[in-house]
């Protein structure tokens, strides 16, 4: 029996999966580890920690399933995106990983959409407009800050490649988690010439890119003994958090999309052409599968709002919760549940730190519009959950209808997805038919699927996830409720644009 890990590189941790050649999961392990802050809006993070959490979650994993290690036919890697890498001739970290969530490059990535000729004119290029979050603008940052350190570089990586360096010896990206760095041009899935002319980037500091289930490379004979696995043992391109969890979820053919209600909230679209945003709202990235593509875009407190909600004003449902050995969540929601949809006009705007998608605005600032003698508690809870998830329904109306990208289902997961009532809610304001599945372990699953493809276990992505991922429950829009909704989302999105300015003051208050 051959059988696939795969690791995804987090950001608080480390999960590393094993499934057997028929897709199902046999044993998981997560190792956790901590960030930096070095300053206010600094991320950073110790590459050691990655390879340290590897090593221990791998072996876990193995001695957890029961098998021989040796058995382990290919590997796949995910990881956190963005987070900027840079190596020594030796493979040496000449600094810490500055990662995606670090918001000191503004000054940079003005500079990028600058030297392209604007924003529209680096999109253009290489498909999106710069962000604090993408990996060029961390480079430069380093050249303008730590030009010692800038003249040292040799080697360019992202979190994932660094692990498979350290697992192959090998320097090597692919094209799904290259194209956040700015520097690919996504159409070629070369990196773009002009772009590293225009920045100044040398171009042999970059690795070679491939496929996500191309083999980049092989288990180096100290590496294999020290986990237990064959010397040899092929490992795949692999992919970028965001792709890889595509894969995870079976979106790899047009028409899927898929909406995953965690902290953030991310809802993404497979799409065999190459579409781009051109306000840049959501992300084009390559996709996972070979020569295609998808959009995406990110709330940055989706479920985090109900969150939000439950730590701070829920402490009796908390407690209660507690003494009835319940989820807080269940209580609140069947509070949530007892209101009219819609809430009779009162709106969440769901902006606890700043926003994304679409928006791009980190002076958005949280808040209810519109409440009233009549407002009651359980209107405030499902306004917090209506909330949330128009603002998913934000990227689902770009992608849908601005970019015309078909979207006939949408698999739900994440917290948004363990409630048969936010379940429904979501149908309805999508409007579309959601679905939930049986693969619920995400990037690192996606990419155990991908090292099945890519070692020849399946003849493509999309075989693999026909055979692995089977549909758990359908669920319908509600005709009434999605009418409803429609006007109601039609409100809610004159909301930020009537209060953006005065979003600034009170950033600057």
């Amino acid at each position: 029996m051959a059988y696939y890990l795969g690791i995804d590189v987090g950001t608080s941790g480390t999960k590393t999966l094993l499934m057997d050649a028929e897709g199902k999961v046999l044993a998981t392990a997560a190792a956790e580890y901590d960030f930096a802050t070095p300053r206010p809006g600094w991320t950073e993070q110790d590459p050691v920690l990655w390879w340290a959490a590897t090593v221990k979650t791998v072996r876990a994993v193995v001695k957890k399933a029961k098998i021989d290690g040796k058995q382990v036919a290919g590997i796949g890697l995910s990881g956190q995106m963005h987070g900027l890498v840079i190596t020594d001739d030796a493979g040496k970290p000449l600094r810490p990983s500055i990662i995606w969530n670090d918001q000191r490059t503004a000054a940079q990535a003005a500079e990028i959409e600058g030297l392209a000729g604007g924003k529209k004119g680096l999109i253009k290029l290489v498909g999106n407009a710069a962000m604090t979050s993408f990996t060029l603008t961390k480079l430069l940052w380093v050249r303008d800050n730590e030009p010692r350190i800038y003249d040292r570089i040799r080697h360019l990586l992202l979190p994932k490649d660094y692990v498979r360096l350290c697992l192959t010896g090998e320097y090597v990206g692919d094209v799904s988690d290259m194209s956040g760095t700015l520097m690919l041009d996504q159409r070629k899935r070369k990196w773009s010439p002009k772009i590293l002319t225009l920045c100044g980037v040398d171009a042999d500091i970059l690795p070679p890119v491939v496929e996500s289930q191309q083999i980049s490379g092989r288990l180096r004979k100290p590496v294999a003994a020290r986990l237990g696995l064959a010397e040899g043992t092929p490992v795949v391109g692999g992919a970028g958090d965001q792709p890889a969890g595509a894969v995870g979820n079976g979106i790899v053919v047009d028409g899927l999309t898929s909406a995953t209600m965690g902290t953030s909230g991310v809802v993404y679209a497979h799409s065999k052409k190459y579409v781009v945003d051109p306000d840049s709202r959501a992300n084009t990235f390559c996709s996972a599968v070979d020569g295609e593509y998808c959009m995406f875009g990110c709330v940055l407190a989706a479920g985090g709002s109900f969150q939000w909600f439950r730590n701070t004003l829920a402490a009796a449902e908390v407690a209660q919760a507690k003494r009835l050995r319940k989820d807080p969540y269940e209580l609140l929601t069947a509070q949530a549940a007892g209101a009219p949809a819609g809430c009779d006009g009162v709106f969440w705007l769901p902006y606890l730190t700043g926003e994304r998608t679409p928006h791009a605005d980190p002076m958005a600032r949280a808040g209810w519009i519109g409440i009233h003698s009549g407002t009651g508690r359980k209107e405030l809870i499902r306004s917090v959950m209506e909330g949330a998830t128009f603002a998913m329904n934000d990227t689902v109306h770009i992608l849908r209808d601005e970019r015309g990208l078909p979207i006939k289902q949408i698999r739900l997961s994440g917290g948004g997805a363990r409630s048969a009532f936010w379940r429904q809610l979501q149908a309805d304001i999508y409007g579309t038919q959601c679905v939930t599945i049986n693969a619920e372990e995400g990037p690192a699953y996606g990419v155990a699927l991908l090292a099945a493809v890519g070692t020849g276990r399946f003849k493509d992505i999309r075989q693999a996830c026909r055979k692995a991922i089977t549909i758990t429950r359908t669920i319908k829009p509600n005709a009434k409720a999605k009418k409803l909704y429609a006007k109601h989302y039609t409100e809610y999105r004159r909301l930020y644009p009537a209060l953006k300015e005065e979003f600034a003051r009170i950033a600057g208050l």
